[in-house]
């Protein structure tokens, strides 16, 4: 399988922008997706998946029912929230980082790929990304060990290029 882009050496999610194009690409994928699964992504999904892609910015369930919140008239329970995450994820919508305890919608929600994060300690915006020849490595050293890999995830913890400029000026 090959894997997808990796994003470019100055990513888009380190970059201020303008969001609307991540959640509308975001949301066409999810509808695509769910489609093609026979499952239904309901406006409590849609609202969740939403929210986290406003930002590159992981976010936990918490903070995601103070904004449903302050998106309605009632309160969102917890359960309600967490199944709502539980469903984006198994849809492959978002990834859990697990360092976070939060999570983050996912750039290639139609390829299987490992969770591999960038994650600066400053900003808090967490970049996706993926390469052939780190994956490679891994599978050969699982084979070399005799592991069979059920699940991976890589969270790398450092500071972005717009937060490292910053502290040198």
């Amino acid at each position: 399988m090959a894997l997808p882009k990796s994003p470019l050496p100055t990513s888009i999610a380190s970059q201020q922008h303008d969001h609307t194009q991540c959640i509308a690409t975001a949301m066409t994928q999810a509808q695509e997706i769910c489609t093609h699964n026979g499952a239904r992504l309901t406006r409590l999904r849609e609202q969740v998946l939403r929210l986290i892609w406003q930002s590159h910015k992981p976010l936990g369930a918490y903070a995601l029912m103070d904004m449903l919140a302050q998106e309605s008239t009632r309160r969102v329970a917890p359960p309600t929230v967490y199944r709502a995450l539980e469903f984006l994820l198994e849809q492959g919508l978002i990834h859990r980082i697990n360092t976070l305890n939060a999570y983050i919608g996912c750039t290639h929600p139609s390829a299987h790929h490992a969770n591999n994060f960038l994650i600066c300690e400053h900003c808090g915006v967490a970049i996706e990304f993926s390469t052939q020849s780190l994956q490679d490595n891994i599978n050969q050293t699982a084979r070399d060990l005799g592991f069979s890999i059920k699940a991976q995830s890589i969270e790398l913890v450092g500071c972005c290029d717009r937060c490292e400029a910053s502290r040198h000026d």
